[in-house]
C-alpha cells in the first residue's frame, strides 16, 4: 500500500493568514456598528444587510479557526484525517444563521404591510458608504491570496457579496429620500435577505456533498478509474472511492491489479502521479495486488 501526503493548501493558507485576520477584525468592527445603526434608524435593509455581515464574519472567523485546528496534532490518537472538518461545521452554522437572517427579514417585512415605517435615511447612506469602503478595503487585502488558498478564496467570495449588499443599502437610502416612501426600504430588504437565501442554498449544498463523501465537483469516477487503469502494469481497478475531506482537499483509495511481471513500486508511482497531476488528489491510499489475488469480492459495500 502507498499514500501521498501534500501540505501546500495548509502552507499557502498559514501564508495569508495575516490577511484573514485584518480582513475579519474590520468586517467585524463594521458589523457592531452597521447593527446598532440598523436598530437606530429603523431601516430593514441596513438590518438585513448586517445579518448577512454576520454570517460573513462566521465564514472569515472559521477560516481562521480551521488554519489553526487543521495544524494542530492529535493527541488522542482517534482523529485519524486529523481536524480538516471544522472548517465544513463551522460553514454548516454559516448556513444556518444565513437562513434565520432571511427568515427574520421576511416576519419583518410582512409586519410592515399596512404600517408606516420611519426610515432615517441620513444614518443608512452614511453607514452604507462605510461599508462600501470597508469591503473594497478586504477585497484588496484578500484577492492576492484567493489565487493561492480556496480559503481565502472562500473567504474574498464573501465579501464580494458583502459589497453588493453595501450598494443594496445605498440604493435603498437614495430611493426613501427621493420617493418619500419607506416602502423602497422593504423591498430592497427583500432582495437582500433572497440573495441570501440563494447563497445559503448553494453553501448548504455544499456541506452536505462534503458530509455526505460525494465525489468531488468536477471529478468524475469514471474518468480516475480509466486514466488509473491506463497505466502501464495495471490489469484492473476497483474499490475506487473519491470524497472530499475539506474544501480543496480531495481524498481517494483504490486497489489496483497488477499484471503478471508488473514492477508494483512502478505500478504505485505512476498511480499517485496520475491521481495529483490530472485529478488534484494529493492523499491517496492504494493497494496493489497480483492478479490472483482473491477476497475483495467478498466485501457487500
Amino acid at each position: 500500500m502507498g499514500h501521498g501526503h501534500d501540505h501546500g493548501l495548509t502552507s499557502a493558507t498559514g501564508r495569508h493568514r495575516w490577511r484573514l485576520t485584518v480582513s475579519f477584525l474590520i468586517v467585524g468592527s463594521y458589523f457592531v456598528v452597521e447593527l446598532a445603526f440598523a436598530l437606530i434608524s429603523g431601516s430593514l435593509a441596513l438590518l438585513s444587510d448586517a445579518g448577512h455581515m454576520a454570517a460573513d464574519v462566521v465564514t472569515l472567523a472559521a477560516a481562521l479557526v480551521a488554519t489553526r485546528i487543521a495544524t494542530r496534532p492529535d493527541a488522542t490518537g482517534r482523529r485519524t484525517y486529523g481536524s480538516y472538518r471544522a472548517e465544513v461545521f463551522a460553514s454548516a452554522l454559516a448556513v444556518l444563521m444565513m437562513f434565520g437572517v432571511s427568515a427574520y427579514i421576511v416576519v419583518q417585512a410582512i409586519g410592515r404591510v399596512g404600517a408606516h415605517a420611519e426610515v432615517e435615511t441620513g444614518p443608512m447612506l452614511v453607514v452604507g458608504a462605510i461599508g462600501l469602503a470597508v469591503n473594497v478595503a478586504a477585497l484588496l487585502l484578500l484577492r492576492a491570496g484567493a489565487a493561492e488558498s480556496l480559503n481565502v478564496r472562500g473567504a474574498y467570495l464573501e465579501v464580494v457579496a458583502d459589497t453588493a449588499g453595501s450598494v443594496g443599502v445605498i440604493v435603498a437610502g437614495w430611493l426613501v429620500a427621493a420617493t418619500g416612501s419607506p416602502l423602497w426600504d422593504t423591498v430592497i430588504a427583500l432582495a437582500i435577505g433572497a440573495f441570501v437565501v440563494v447563497r445559503a442554498v448553494m453553501l448548504g449544498r455544499q456541506v452536505l456533498a462534503v458530509l455526505g463523501q460525494h465525489a468531488p465537483e468536477g471529478m468524475s469516477a469514471e474518468a480516475v478509474a480509466d486514466d488509473l487503469a491506463a497505466i502501464d502494469g495495471v490489469a484492473d481497478v476497483h474499490d475506487l472511492h473519491l470524497w472530499t475531506l475539506t474544501s480543496g482537499m480531495p481524498v481517494a483509495t483504490a486497489h489496483l491489479v497488477a499484471t503478471e511481471r508488473a514492477d508494483t513500486h512502478a505500478v504505485l508511482d505512476d498511480a499517485r502521479d496520475v491521481l495529483r497531476r490530472r485529478h488534484g488528489v494529493a492523499h491517496a491510499t492504494l493497494q496493489v495486488e497480483p492478479a490472483d489475488h482473491k477476497g475483495c469480492d467478498e466485501l457487500d459495500w
